[in-house]
Protein backbone atom coordinates (compact mmCIF):
# COMPACT_ATOMS: atom_id res chain seq x y z
CA UNK A 1 0.00 0.00 0.00
CA UNK A 2 1.36 3.40 -1.02
CA UNK A 3 1.62 6.06 1.68
CA UNK A 4 0.72 9.67 1.06
CA UNK A 5 3.64 12.06 1.48
CA UNK A 6 3.85 13.97 4.74
CA UNK A 7 3.72 17.73 5.03
CA UNK A 8 7.51 17.93 5.36
CA UNK A 9 7.93 15.92 2.22
CA UNK A 10 5.55 18.27 0.35
CA UNK A 11 7.51 21.32 1.43
CA UNK A 12 10.76 19.80 0.18
CA UNK A 13 9.13 18.96 -3.10
CA UNK A 14 7.89 22.51 -3.51
CA UNK A 15 11.34 23.92 -2.91
CA UNK A 16 12.97 21.53 -5.35
CA UNK A 17 10.29 21.84 -7.98
CA UNK A 18 8.62 25.30 -7.81
CA UNK A 19 6.83 24.73 -11.13
CA UNK A 20 4.82 22.04 -9.45
CA UNK A 21 3.50 24.50 -6.85
CA UNK A 22 -0.03 23.97 -5.69
CA UNK A 23 -2.49 26.43 -4.17
CA UNK A 24 -1.83 27.55 -0.64
CA UNK A 25 -4.94 25.89 0.65
CA UNK A 26 -3.54 22.53 -0.42
CA UNK A 27 -0.97 22.71 2.36
CA UNK A 28 -3.65 23.00 5.05
CA UNK A 29 -6.28 20.89 3.41
CA UNK A 30 -8.96 23.62 3.92
CA UNK A 31 -10.39 24.56 0.56
CA UNK A 32 -12.09 28.03 0.51
CA UNK A 33 -15.77 28.27 -0.39
CA UNK A 34 -16.56 29.98 -3.73
CA UNK A 35 -18.09 33.50 -3.54
CA UNK A 36 -21.76 33.73 -4.23
CA UNK A 37 -22.84 35.80 -7.27
CA UNK A 38 -26.52 35.88 -6.50
CA UNK A 39 -26.47 39.59 -5.50
CA UNK A 40 -24.98 40.85 -8.77
CA UNK A 41 -28.25 40.94 -10.79
CA UNK A 42 -29.98 42.85 -7.96
CA UNK A 43 -27.18 45.40 -7.74
CA UNK A 44 -27.23 45.85 -11.52
CA UNK A 45 -31.00 46.44 -11.52
CA UNK A 46 -30.77 48.99 -8.69
CA UNK A 47 -27.98 50.83 -10.52
CA UNK A 48 -30.02 50.98 -13.74
CA UNK A 49 -33.09 52.33 -11.91
CA UNK A 50 -31.00 54.96 -10.18
CA UNK A 51 -29.52 56.06 -13.50
CA UNK A 52 -32.98 56.36 -15.06
CA UNK A 53 -34.35 58.37 -12.13
CA UNK A 54 -31.48 60.82 -12.29
CA UNK A 55 -31.87 61.21 -16.06
CA UNK A 56 -35.66 61.66 -16.06
CA UNK A 57 -36.39 63.59 -12.86
CA UNK A 58 -33.02 64.44 -11.41
CA UNK A 59 -32.58 67.57 -9.31
CA UNK A 60 -30.45 69.12 -12.06
CA UNK A 61 -32.57 68.12 -15.01
CA UNK A 62 -34.77 70.65 -16.79
CA UNK A 63 -38.39 70.85 -15.71
CA UNK A 64 -40.96 70.13 -18.33
CA UNK A 65 -44.69 70.61 -18.87
CA UNK A 66 -46.92 68.23 -20.80
CA UNK A 67 -50.57 68.44 -21.72
CA UNK A 68 -52.67 65.50 -20.69
CA UNK A 69 -55.91 64.29 -22.13
CA UNK A 70 -58.70 66.57 -20.96
CA UNK A 71 -61.03 64.83 -18.48
CA UNK A 72 -64.77 65.15 -18.68
CA UNK A 73 -64.75 67.87 -16.02
CA UNK A 74 -62.67 70.25 -18.15
CA UNK A 75 -59.18 70.76 -19.59
CA UNK A 76 -56.21 70.12 -17.33
CA UNK A 77 -52.48 70.48 -17.55
CA UNK A 78 -49.78 68.54 -15.72
CA UNK A 79 -46.50 70.18 -14.79
CA UNK A 80 -43.60 67.93 -13.81
CA UNK A 81 -40.93 69.77 -11.84
CA UNK A 82 -37.52 68.51 -10.84
CA UNK A 83 -36.82 66.43 -7.75
CA UNK A 84 -39.85 64.21 -8.23
CA UNK A 85 -42.56 66.88 -7.75
CA UNK A 86 -45.70 66.47 -9.85
CA UNK A 87 -48.25 69.29 -9.94
CA UNK A 88 -51.69 69.00 -11.53
CA UNK A 89 -53.34 72.24 -12.64
CA UNK A 90 -57.03 72.25 -13.64
CA UNK A 91 -58.45 75.32 -15.32
CA UNK A 92 -61.98 76.48 -14.66
CA UNK A 93 -64.65 75.90 -17.28
CA UNK A 94 -65.67 78.84 -19.43
CA UNK A 95 -68.69 79.67 -21.53
CA UNK A 96 -68.66 81.74 -24.70
CA UNK A 97 -71.44 84.27 -25.01
CA UNK A 98 -72.41 86.45 -27.93
CA UNK A 99 -71.48 90.10 -27.63
CA UNK A 100 -74.61 92.04 -26.68
CA UNK A 101 -75.92 94.36 -29.31
CA UNK A 102 -75.85 98.06 -28.44
CA UNK A 103 -79.22 99.42 -27.49
CA UNK A 104 -80.55 102.20 -29.73
CA UNK A 105 -80.53 105.64 -28.21
CA UNK A 106 -83.83 106.78 -26.82
CA UNK A 107 -85.72 109.32 -28.84
CA UNK A 108 -84.57 112.84 -28.25
CA UNK A 109 -81.27 111.78 -26.66
CA UNK A 110 -77.73 111.70 -27.93
CA UNK A 111 -74.22 111.04 -26.76
CA UNK A 112 -74.04 114.68 -25.67
CA UNK A 113 -77.47 114.60 -23.98
CA UNK A 114 -80.92 115.54 -25.20
CA UNK A 115 -81.14 118.34 -27.72
CA UNK A 116 -82.53 121.56 -26.29
CA UNK A 117 -86.14 122.42 -27.00
CA UNK A 118 -86.48 124.26 -30.29
CA UNK A 119 -89.77 125.98 -29.50
CA UNK A 120 -92.43 126.86 -32.03
CA UNK A 121 -90.94 128.09 -35.32
CA UNK A 122 -92.22 131.11 -37.17
CA UNK A 123 -94.88 130.29 -39.78
CA UNK A 124 -93.46 129.93 -43.30
CA UNK A 125 -89.88 129.66 -42.04
CA UNK A 126 -87.56 126.81 -42.98
CA UNK A 127 -87.94 125.39 -39.47
CA UNK A 128 -91.73 125.40 -39.82
CA UNK A 129 -91.45 123.53 -43.14
CA UNK A 130 -89.13 120.97 -41.55
CA UNK A 131 -91.50 120.45 -38.59
CA UNK A 132 -94.39 119.73 -40.95
CA UNK A 133 -92.28 117.20 -42.87
CA UNK A 134 -91.20 115.48 -39.66
CA UNK A 135 -94.82 115.13 -38.54
CA UNK A 136 -95.70 113.60 -41.92
CA UNK A 137 -93.01 110.96 -41.28
CA UNK A 138 -94.37 110.20 -37.82
CA UNK A 139 -91.62 112.01 -35.90
CA UNK A 140 -92.51 114.20 -32.95
CA UNK A 141 -91.06 117.28 -31.30
CA UNK A 142 -88.16 115.30 -29.79
CA UNK A 143 -86.87 114.62 -33.30
CA UNK A 144 -87.52 118.20 -34.34
CA UNK A 145 -85.43 119.38 -31.40
CA UNK A 146 -82.53 117.25 -32.65
CA UNK A 147 -82.94 118.41 -36.24
CA UNK A 148 -83.17 122.05 -35.18
CA UNK A 149 -79.91 121.79 -33.19
CA UNK A 150 -78.17 119.82 -35.96
CA UNK A 151 -78.87 122.21 -38.83
CA UNK A 152 -78.41 125.29 -36.66
CA UNK A 153 -74.89 124.00 -36.06
CA UNK A 154 -74.30 123.11 -39.73
CA UNK A 155 -75.73 126.12 -41.56
CA UNK A 156 -77.77 128.27 -39.19
CA UNK A 157 -80.77 127.19 -41.30
CA UNK A 158 -79.48 129.44 -44.10
CA UNK A 159 -80.61 128.21 -47.51
CA UNK A 160 -77.58 129.89 -49.12
CA UNK A 161 -74.97 128.64 -46.66
CA UNK A 162 -71.83 127.65 -48.56
CA UNK A 163 -68.68 126.10 -47.11
CA UNK A 164 -65.87 127.37 -49.31
CA UNK A 165 -63.29 124.86 -48.09
CA UNK A 166 -65.40 121.72 -48.49
CA UNK A 167 -68.02 122.76 -51.02
CA UNK A 168 -70.97 121.80 -48.77
CA UNK A 169 -74.11 123.80 -49.51
CA UNK A 170 -77.56 124.64 -48.19
CA UNK A 171 -79.42 123.99 -44.95
CA UNK A 172 -78.35 120.33 -44.69
CA UNK A 173 -74.84 121.15 -46.00
CA UNK A 174 -75.00 118.57 -48.77
CA UNK A 175 -71.57 117.65 -50.11
CA UNK A 176 -71.47 118.54 -52.90
CA UNK A 177 -74.57 120.71 -53.02
CA UNK A 178 -75.46 119.37 -56.47
CA UNK A 179 -76.59 116.11 -54.84
CA UNK A 180 -79.84 117.91 -53.93
CA UNK A 181 -80.69 118.15 -57.64
CA UNK A 182 -82.06 114.61 -57.29
CA UNK A 183 -85.01 116.19 -55.47
CA UNK A 184 -85.44 119.37 -57.53
CA UNK A 185 -83.64 121.67 -59.92
CA UNK A 186 -84.21 124.59 -57.54
CA UNK A 187 -81.95 123.02 -54.91
CA UNK A 188 -79.86 126.20 -54.61
CA UNK A 189 -82.73 128.45 -53.50
CA UNK A 190 -85.70 126.39 -52.30
CA UNK A 191 -85.63 125.41 -48.59
CA UNK A 192 -88.28 122.73 -49.10
CA UNK A 193 -86.12 120.98 -51.72
CA UNK A 194 -83.10 121.13 -49.45
CA UNK A 195 -85.00 119.91 -46.38
CA UNK A 196 -86.55 117.03 -48.35
CA UNK A 197 -83.13 115.86 -49.49
CA UNK A 198 -81.67 116.35 -46.00
CA UNK A 199 -84.37 114.23 -44.30
CA UNK A 200 -83.92 111.47 -46.87
CA UNK A 201 -80.18 111.47 -46.20
CA UNK A 202 -80.63 111.40 -42.42
CA UNK A 203 -83.21 108.62 -42.47
CA UNK A 204 -81.15 106.44 -44.79
CA UNK A 205 -77.87 106.91 -42.90
CA UNK A 206 -78.81 107.42 -39.24
CA UNK A 207 -82.45 106.41 -38.96
CA UNK A 208 -83.65 109.55 -37.19
CA UNK A 209 -82.58 113.18 -36.71
CA UNK A 210 -81.53 112.32 -33.14
CA UNK A 211 -79.23 109.62 -34.53
CA UNK A 212 -77.63 112.21 -36.82
CA UNK A 213 -77.38 114.67 -33.93
CA UNK A 214 -75.60 112.08 -31.78
CA UNK A 215 -73.11 111.46 -34.59
CA UNK A 216 -72.49 115.19 -34.96
CA UNK A 217 -71.96 115.56 -31.21
CA UNK A 218 -69.43 112.69 -31.21
CA UNK A 219 -67.37 113.55 -34.30
CA UNK A 220 -68.27 117.11 -35.30
CA UNK A 221 -69.96 116.11 -38.54
CA UNK A 222 -72.77 113.88 -39.79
Amino acid sequence: MRRSPSNATREVALLEHPSDAVPAWAATGARPRPRSRRGLPILAAVACMGFLLVSVAGPYSDSYAAESLAPEGGPSQAYAAGAGYDIDVTRDDYEAKAKPKPKPAAAGTSMGGAAPAAGTPDPGSAQAIAREMLAARGWGDDQFNCLSSLWAKESGWNVYAHNVSSGAYGIPQALPGSKMASVGSDWQTNPRTQITWGLQYIQGRYGTPCGAWAKSQASGWY
